[in-house]
Order: structure tokens, then C-alpha cells, then sequence
């Protein structure tokens, strides 16, 4: 059975080769980290402006902080040789900007349409952050790790029958506590 299961998947490695899907997605992750750069430059400069906008006063320098962790994934992802984890970076940094809008939700905010417009720009680019990281993951460009198989192993230098008995021909030597290469040198 763990036969089967490894030969399945080094089917799968030996042919999973990273194609136009592959080169896609980097595009479109090249295209999120720009977005990035360019949303958090917006909440770095501007964090009352966007809090005005929303009807979420006191929450400028929560805004700022979100800009620079835009700022920051942007970055990354264009920096990198492999953008994937960046990109689940900015999944993460979307759910925070859900959880922060949603309590903008609430029925005294004047501006509860300006909050429903931005969940729902921001579940877009949620959208778009997951099939991005979800196509990086499965066409990585670095080399996948074949499962270890074991089940051929001893854990003896030769086969059982020659190894029994080998203890016997041990040599103890004559003085215990250095072995001989690390005793010091002397005429």
C-alpha cells in the first residue's frame, strides 16, 4: 500500500512541470504586488481621508500600520524568486481588512455604503490573492520533496547474515579514555 502511494506520487513530481499556468500566475502576483505598493502608499499617505471616508474616526493609525504591511507584502512579492508565500501573506492581510471594515457595519455609521463597497472590493481581491497563491502552490518552482521511503532499510551496512558476528571482531584498545589520533604528540 505505501508502495503504491509513493510511486503515485512520484508520478506526479516527475510531471508536474511548471507550464503557461505557472507563468500566469507570477504575472498576476507581479500585478498583486504593485497593488499592494500602490494601496499601502494611499493608507501611509492619506490613512484620514480613508478614515473619513468609511465613518471610521480613530482608526487612522490602524490604517497607516495596514499600509505599511501593504507596502511591505508588495515588496516581497516583487522581490522574490518565488512570490507564493507573499501572496498567502496578503491573504492573511485581507483577512484582517475584512475583520477591520466589518465593524464598520454598524447601522450609526453615515457612511455604511462606503464600507459595503470596500468588503466587497476587498473579498474581490481576497478572491484573486487565493487562486494566485493556490496556482504558485501547485506549479512551485522549487524542486517538490519526494516522501522519504524507508521500507527497504536495515539500518545495516550489509545484509543481516553477513553482519552477525561482526561485534566479535571489535579490538578494544589498550587505553580507553583518548584514542590514539587524539593524543598529543610526542618524540
Amino acid at each position: 500500500m505505501y508502495e503504491e502511494r509513493f510511486e503515485e506520487s512520484r508520478f506526479e513530481f516527475a510531471y508536474a512541470t511548471p507550464g503557461r499556468s505557472r507563468e500566469g500566475a507570477e504575472t498576476l502576483a507581479r500585478g498583486l504586488g504593485w497593488f499592494s505598493i500602490a494601496l499601502g502608499t494611499a493608507e501611509v499617505l492619506a490613512p484620514g481621508a480613508l478614515a473619513r471616508a468609511l465613518g471610521m474616526p480613530h482608526k487612522e493609525g490602524l490604517i497607516r500600520a495596514y499600509g505599511v504591511r501593504e507596502i511591505a507584502s508588495g515588496v516581497a512579492i516583487l522581490q522574490s524568486e518565488d512570490p507564493t508565500p507573499w501572496v498567502w501573506a496578503r491573504v492573511g492581510g485581507d483577512a484582517l481588512d475584512i475583520a477591520t471594515l466589518s465593524q464598520g457595519l454598524d447601522a450609526d455609521n453615515p457612511r455604511k455604503g462606503n464600507v459595503e463597497i470596500a468588503l466587497a472590493a476587498v473579498a474581490g481581491v481576497a478572491v484573486l490573492d487565493v487562486l494566485c497563491g493556490r496556482k504558485l502552490r501547485s506549479n512551485g518552482t522549487s524542486t517538490p520533496r519526494m516522501p522519504l521511503a524507508y521500507y527497504e532499510r536495515s539500518g545495516l551496512p550489509r545484509p543481516p547474515e553477513e553482519m552477525r558476528g561482526a561485534a566479535r571482531d571489535f579490538q578494544v584498545p589498550a587505553d580507553m579514555r583518548t584514542p590514539e589520533l587524539m593524543r598529543p604528540y610526542t618524540s
